[in-house]
């Protein structure tokens, strides 16, 4: 079954403008804003021609989109690589479980503690408010039921993005001898509290909730905007060496905040391990 809604008037069921727009497979939203930065996103969907439609309409909107028809092969990807996906988009209703139950699982940790604080958008074709509530209770980040415009889902998706990781209650980050409370918003090394302004925390946040991961000034610059980051007009750099000089041994040689040459910068998934 076709589950995009044709909402404007005048349009076939299971078609909509803004998924094949007149001047090319480039939605309108994005086209009025420029180019953005790609997100991965995991799609779990059976439904294999909604699929294709949304996984079409969502890369012209400059995201990245991986898509598995059942949970199996849907948990297989989230383990495969816990940081390769930045939110999933999360079917309720599939052929060989629950995906509430599979939402359930992964804030429990029960899927890997690396995805435990991975954004979750459920979709679903039961509109009965009771699943929405209790799919929003089990920890996903929205709920959008079928039919529904793919650009709402797509402006659903941004705004989860600009708010980053799931939050769930005072999660600590623990790197060897560094600790970043989410909770309470503090960092500390060996104990002894690190002192940030409330900008570089988030950028620090960007970072260590994504060890490991190569990140580029753009990207980061346009993932701090859901952070009121105005102060980083100037350079990201500034704020990295700062960071650097309140968590870094040396911060001359960091071995925390890595930079890549002509990348960006990385986050060590591995930290205070002697060198070779």
């Amino acid at each position: 079954m076709r589950s995009i809604a044709a909402t404007d008037a005048g349009t076939e069921a299971g078609f909509h403008p803004g998924l094949v727009p007149e001047r090319g497979l480039v939605p309108e939203s994005l086209q009025a804003h420029g180019s953005r930065v790609a997100s991965p996103v995991l799609l779990i969907d059976d439904d294999t021609e909604l699929a294709a439609m949304l996984e079409e309409y969502l890369r012209a909107a400059g995201l990245e989109v991986t898509t598995r028809h059942d949970l199996a092969a849907g948990l297989a990807e989230l383990r495969r690589d816990p940081g390769a996906h930045e939110l999933l988009l999360l079917d309720v209703m599939l052929p060989d479980g629950d995906g509430l139950e599979f939402c359930r699982r992964i804030r429990s940790g029960a899927a890997g503690d690396g995805v435990r604080t991975l954004p979750i958008v459920m979709l679903t074709a039961r509109g009965d408010e009771t699943d929405r509530i209790l799919g929003l209770e089990l920890g996903a980040d929205d709920y959008l039921p079928k039919p529904f415009n793919p650009r709402e889902l797509l402006a659903r998706i941004r705004a989860v993005l600009r708010r980053g990781p799931h939050e769930g209650g005072s999660e600590r980050l623990r790197f060897g001898r560094l600790e970043i409370d989410l909770g309470e918003r503090r960092v500390r090394i060996d104990g002894r509290s690190c002192e940030l302004t409330a900008h570089q925390f988030e950028l620090l946040r960007l970072l260590a909730e994504r060890p490991g991961r190569v990140l580029s000034r753009d990207a980061l610059m346009q993932r701090l905007r859901g952070h009121e980051a105005m102060a980083f007009d100037r350079s990201i750099d500034v704020h990295v060496s700062r960071i650097r000089a309140a968590i870094e041994d040396d911060p001359r040689k960091p071995r925390r905040i890595l930079t890549v040459r002509g990348a960006g910068y990385v986050f060590a998934a591995r930290q205070d391990e002697p060198e070779p």
